[in-house]
């Protein structure tokens, strides 16, 4: 009882950082219709941009771990924002009238790029840093074992839902919410209409950057240790949260990001650890088998 409830906010937590990117994902797709591949080496150059935040302000004596997360989180949203803006504006706008195979190439050798700019810049080891967030609560005690729950995992739940209320609230209430929406239903009467397709489009891009952002400030202070090579692997396992709960769907992103996080939780703590991923994509294979359009997707109609 007690190591399922410490697997449970694990996988919370866990489920967080996914859902963070996973909107990227989904945002990018519904307002364009195509995969931003580099997104996870977004958040992979953020997190490193933490790191480099953390070491600078530890190295001019910033005791205040308030502060210390503030400033980071500000530089990090900024100069990851513009990595965002930087991936719409090459690999993806001069191929927007093209087949959808071309920006996906442009994509995935735009996520080569950065891996590889990160690894010759900052080098192929990882990047430690000291403690920034330590201490916590015990929840509750059972034969020995002690359900924690640490203050890093309480920041990067109450982060990720206050991130999604406000997201929702800015695509449901606000004139860009309206605009975006408005260019994923059809982006030439848009136009028509008299709304910038494109900056619709960059700002949305450079959104998701920032979500990314976010996430990659969490994961820096949660694990405490970063590499060039993170962005892949969890881009990997967000794109397919995105999937699970509905492309296209903010609320189904997260969705399928929760549930991600808990299977691969719970698997680690009753299964052979080795094998959490392949239970994953294993269940997001049944899922889509039955449920073509995810758990909370709409089915595609094209107008002929």
């Amino acid at each position: 009882m007690a190591l399922a409830l410490q697997q449970l906010i694990n996988g919370l937590t866990l489920g967080a950082v996914y859902g963070l990117i996973a909107i990227g994902y989904t945002m990018v797709y519904g307002i364009i219709g195509m995969i931003n591949f580099a997104h996870g080496d977004i958040y992979m150059v953020s997190a490193f941009i933490a790191v480099t935040g953390f070491t600078l302000l530890a190295a001019l004596g910033v005791s205040s771990v308030p502060l210390a997360l503030l400033v980071v989180l500000v530089v990090s949203v900024l100069f990851t924002s513009v990595y965002g803006w930087a991936v719409e504006r090459t690999a993806y706008r001069p191929l927007r009238g093209s087949t959808r195979l071309a920006p996906l190439i442009s994509a995935i050798g735009m996520s080569i790029f950065l891996q590889n700019m990160v690894q010759l810049t900052q080098g192929a080891r990882v990047k430690p840093i000291a403690p920034v967030l330590i201490g916590g609560f015990d929840l509750l005690t059972i034969d020995d074992f002690t359900v924690h729950l640490a203050y890093s995992q309480v920041l990067i739940i109450l982060v990720t839902v206050a991130l999604m209320l406000a997201f929702t609230f800015v695509i449901n209430r606000t004139s860009f919410g309206r605009q975006q929406r408005a260019c994923e239903q059809d982006r030439t009467m848009t136009a028509l209409l008299g709304i910038d397709v494109d900056r619709t489009i960059s700002f949305t891009f450079m959104l998701g950057a920032m979500l990314a952002a976010v996430a990659g400030v969490l994961v820096t202070v949660y694990y405490g240790v970063v590499d060039f090579y993170i962005g892949f692997v969890v881009g990997i396992k967000a794109f397919t949260a995105a999937v699970f709960g509905g492309i296209g769907s903010l609320p189904g992103a997260m969705l399928g990001a929760i549930l991600n996080g808990l299977i691969e939780a719970f698997w680690v703590a009753y299964l052979p650890p080795e094998y959490k991923d392949v239970a994953t994509f294993a269940i997001l294979i049944l899922v889509l088998m039955f449920r073509p359009s995810g758990l909370l997707g709409r089915p595609e109609v094209e107008k002929v």
